[in-house]
This record gives C-alpha cells, structure tokens and sequence, in this order.
C-alpha cells in the first residue's frame, strides 16, 4: 500500500529524560526501536536522523519568552514554575531545552519529507508530545512537537491538515493552539476528563467550525467499544474535511496495563486502529501520513511492541501478532530494565465491534459519549449525527 517510507531517528532522542522513577522514561522508545530492529521492521524502510527545531521554528506555536525560560532552565537546571518546569510531571533538568527541541526536530524532519513529496509516510515514535501549551510546560510535555510540525506545513501552504488523536489523554495543547484555526482538524478519542488529566475534551470543545472534535470514553471502555467510537467519528469527519495530510499522535496509554489510566485496549486493539488509520491516510490525504508516539507508561510489555507494530503497519508490512519477540531484545530488555519480557507480539485478543450505523443504545455509556461528540461536531459538516 504504501510507497516511500521514512523513520526518523536519532539516539540522542533518548535525553529527553525527567530522571529515575519518572513515568516517561526513555528506554521505552530505546526499547522500541531495538524490537523494530531485531524484527526486521526498519529494513522495510529509510531511517534517517534530524536536528533541532530552531528558535524560529519553535515560536510557530511557542512563546520567544517561552522558549527562553526553557534555555534559561537547560543552562542551569534551575526550575521556572511560570514557565511550568521544575514540577512532578515536569522536573527541570540541564538540557533540557536541547533535548525537548531534538524531538520537535524529529517531528517537523518527517513532516518536511512528506510535505515536499520525498516520502508518502514518515514516522517518529519519540514525538506526539501533545500537551505542551504555547507558554508553559504541562503533562511531561515542554516543546508540542506535532503542533510544530502541523504550524510549519500552514506556513509552506497547507490549506486542511488533520490531527488525530489516540492516546488515552485528551490532545488539548494542540488542540488549544489550532482551536481557532478552521485549517487543522483536531480529533481526539480520550478517557473522559471527569476521571483522567488534563480534565479537558469534553464534546462540546468544538473549535472553528466544527474543527475540534472530542470524543470522551468512560474508564473500563475495552477493545470493541473503543473501536466502534473511533470508526463513528473518524473517518466520517475524515472523508468530509479531505485533509491534504494525516497526523496522527498514537499514545498507548490506553492499554489494560498502563499504570496511569482506566481504559482497557488490548496490543491488538491498538494495532487495529493503525491499520485505519493508515487506510484512512490513503484514502483521505492522498497517502500523506505522519506517525508520532506520544504516551505510554508500561515500559516493557505495552510500549514496545504496539510503536514496533505502528512503524510496521507505517512501512506497510504489518507484522504477524503471532510472531515471538526475538532472544536478543529480551535479552536487551532484561539488562535494561530487570524485567520480564513479553514472549510474543500479541495480547491474544481478536479486536471485534458492532458499527454504530447498526442502532443506538440510550443505556450504554459508549453509545452515549459517541452521540454527545456527533451531535456537537457533525452539524458543522453537513453530517447527520444520527446513526
């Protein structure tokens, strides 16, 4: 399906590290790009490095005095709690201006190769770092490297760009800096703000015309709701919007196993929605597509093996989920963590759901957070938010 295929890359991208014992620690895009390695997912496509995004690049979506608060923190490791650093989820650290614009470098050097046609996708699994505000650091994020990469296409002459939105945390700093933008489609498939950070993207969030669309899932919302969600609002706004490029954020914090939320998604069910929206960017934005990471706090057994299986399904060779992880990465994850790894590249699940379109039920809590998102949005597209 897919034709060129770019993976941006750069070792350096694991300083972007809060210290021991904080959740975003970086050896779990270490850890990722080693299992993609080890299975052969990266001779499938052209990995290339990237260097930070310059101040000018940065103040598209940040602050100047932002941006040098944040120097000002990388140069003496001093915290600027206006600049929101030095906090729990952001501890100030030396470097960390360098590390922070090195990831928004990666982000703007794979949507570059796909705005000027020298790739049809291109990923980077160390970005998606969506709540960055544009004077203030906020949920692990410093520098919003999709909002970023997203400004800098608007300024080469994007005239519809889609932002979609799977992590379990509700995509808000882009969707705050585009909110007013009818250019960018926002679209977000969260856990609902009433039990999870950063307590914002409730349907009614709705932007410029119709151009934030949130769609807020109860706790314990497994594989099959959560697909019958995303197939009810996505690709409809998709395939009225036409973007001419899809970003996408693929946060796997929606997992069973992460430590940090309530939703229950299986590996497979991830990997699923991959393959739509990889499907989705071929038939909305003409096949151009830009992947990045973004949450995920189970190290080991989640983060690995769902980003492997997302720049798998970006290079267009999706992998068998039966396939064992190889003895060496196991080997690697257990010098680098003590921990046990995963044998396999399955949750042993077999995603299904029914499709909206079959009929609406006022009692179930899913049906009812995907009605509130239709009503609120589909109107200004000329959509019926009626199944």
């Amino acid at each position: 399906m897919s034709r060129s295929v770019r993976v941006v890359w750069d070792d350096e991208l694991t300083s972007y590290d809060f210290g021991p014992g904080h959740p975003l620690a970086p050896v779990r895009v270490e850890l990722t790009m080693a299992l993609a390695r080890e299975l052969g997912v990266l001779d499938e496509v052209e990995v290339v490095g990237c260097v930070p995004a310059t101040d000018d690049e940065l103040a598209l979506v940040h602050k100047r005095d932002y941006i040098e608060a944040v120097k000002r923190v990388s140069a003496t490791g001093r915290p600027d709690r206006f600049a929101g650093l030095g906090t729990d989820d952001n501890p100030a650290f030396t470097g960390v201006h360098e590390a922070s614009a090195l990831i928004a470098g990666a982000t703007l050097a794979a949507a570059r190769t796909v705005w000027t046609g020298e790739a049809e996708h291109a990923a980077n699994v160390a970005g998606g770092l969506h709540h960055a505000m544009a004077a203030t650091a906020s949920g692990f994020c410093v520098y919003n490297d999709p909002a970023v990469a997203i400004a800098w296409m608007l300024s080469q002459g994007a005239e519809r760009i889609a932002y979609v939105d799977v992590d379990v945390h509700h995509g808000d700093g882009v969707q705050a800096l585009f909110y007013d933008d009818p250019r960018v489609l926002t679209v977000s498939l969260h856990e609902s703000p009433r039990t999870l950070f950063p307590g914002t993207g409730f349907p009614n969030e709705t932007g410029a015309e119709g151009t934030a669309a949130n769609v807020a899932l109860p706790a314990g919302c497994g594989d099959g709701g959560w697909l019958r969600a995303f197939h009810a609002v996505v690709p409809p706004l998709l395939r009225e919007f036409a973007p001419q490029v899809l970003v996408t954020q693929h946060g796997c914090d929606s997992h069973a196993l992460d430590p940090l939320a309530h939703l229950m998604l299986s590996l497979d069910g991830q990997r699923t929605a991959y393959a739509a929206l990889h499907e989705l960017a071929h038939e909305t934005a003409g096949g151009r597509w830009i992947a990045t990471g973004g949450g995920g706090y189970e190290l080991v057994q989640v983060v690995p093996r769902a980003w492997t299986h997302l720049l798998a399904e970006v290079s267009g060779h999706p992998l068998d989920p039966a396939a064992a992880t190889p003895q060496a990465w196991r080997q690697l994850v257990r010098e680098r963590t003590g921990q046990t790894p995963p044998l396999s590249m399955t949750d042993g699940r077999n995603p299904e759901f029914q499709d909206f379109a079959d009929g609406y039920d006022p009692a179930d809590p899913i049906d009812r957070a995907i009605l509130a998102t239709r009503k609120a949005v589909f109107p200004f597209h000329g959509l019926d938010p009626l199944p």
